[in-house]
């Protein structure tokens, strides 16, 4: 066995809300030759990455997998774009870096969304009008039961908002080990009417940006809004903005005038979830070691002495009292251990 496998370890470093629980058993692969082997022990097993869209609500009762594989490589191009393989243990931040670097866009708008790239087709991570699908082109995972590789194209991952079928059919079936993404390297195609990124550039009098500075206003605009994990323990955004019917919406907004909407077709309008619980009352309140952050409602934080049955009270709380409120149900972004 090429890897060490520690007992009863701690998982406090290992998730960035970073509440004090254990795992029966923990490994920590680097090579992939190694994941056969893990995979052959006769445990479950729960593949881990970041650690950035999970958190651990009690002690996990058997093995933690977790993925630090690393390597990035062009596969081949064209005129206009780059296809780009990446292991899945990388830093999802570093492999944007990486790209902007070597000037292939699409992926700017996804600047400083933590975790690693083998994280982000689980997630359909997205940031401000981008979502991951937009420049993903397949995916490798192993299956865990009998270790034989699949590919997985975009009709395969059936992508959602945050959602896709390794959070429903294949959940904990699959580890993904690579992905390939689809990026322009010439004419780049950038996203700029969402958020504040248009008046971050006009702040800046930019009028004509490039990939790197669409990264630059992301990364600002993230810093001004979101905790950094290493000095307040979060998950990022907690709940995912609900979807509802204009219908509904409309009546929501004769009691609530200046309730925000995103318009997203077919009938439909997005809600900032943000915007709910600041109705609640909750923003910047705490519930012993945990609290939802003064700067930004849709993220709850561990202010250091955070327990898990605090965490999961709050959770409860937000839901019941925005449920009560606007009569929508509330569900979590974070993945919920």
């Amino acid at each position: 066995m090429q890897f060490p496998l520690k007992e009863n370890a701690s998982l406090q470093s290992l998730h960035t809300f970073g509440l004090d629980v254990k795992a029966a058993y923990y490994a920590r692969i680097s090579q992939a030759e190694d994941l056969e082997r893990v995979f052959a022990l006769p445990h479950e097993k729960l593949i881990l990455g970041g650690g950035s869209n999970l958190v651990f609500l009690k002690d996990y009762p058997s093995l933690i997998v977790h993925l630090a594989t690393k390597g990035i490589r062009e596969l081949h191009r064209d005129s206009d774009h780059v296809w780009i393989s990446v292991q899945a243990g990388e830093n999802w931040h570093e492999f944007v870096l990486w790209c902007l670097e070597h000037n292939y866009g699409g992926v700017e708008n996804l600047s400083l969304i933590p975790g690693t790239v083998g994280a982000s087709p689980i997630q359909n991570i997205g940031a401000y009008g981008v979502e991951l699908e937009s420049v993903f082109d397949h995916l490798i995972a192993i299956d865990i039961s009998s270790g034989e590789r699949q590919k997985f194209t975009m009709e395969d991952c059936c992508f959602g908002y945050r959602d896709s079928v390794f959070k429903n059919n294949a959940k904990g079936k699959y580890c993904i080990v690579e992905v390939v993404f689809r990026l322009t390297c010439n004419r780049h195609e950038l996203v700029l009417n969402y958020g504040a990124i248009k008046s971050k550039l006009q702040d800046a009098n930019i009028s004509e940006p490039t990939i790197r500075d669409v990264s630059k206003a992301v990364i600002e605009i993230r810093n001004s809004k979101l905790p950094d994990p290493s000095v307040l323990g979060n998950a990022g955004s907690f709940f995912k903005n609900p979807i509802i019917s204009k219908s509904l919406a409309t009546a929501l907004q004769r009691d609530f005038p200046k309730m925000p909407t995103y318009d997203l077709g077919d009938d439909e309008v997005k809600i900032p979830a943000a915007w709910m619980i600041e109705q609640t009352g909750w923003k910047g309140k705490r519930l012993g070691g945990v609290g939802v952050y003064e700067k930004h409602a849709l993220v709850l934080v561990n202010h250091g002495s955070g327990q898990a049955g605090e965490l999961a009270e709050l959770i409860g709380k937000i839901q019941s009292d925005v449920k009560t409120l606007l009569g929508i149900e509330l569900q979590t972004e974070v993945n919920l251990i």
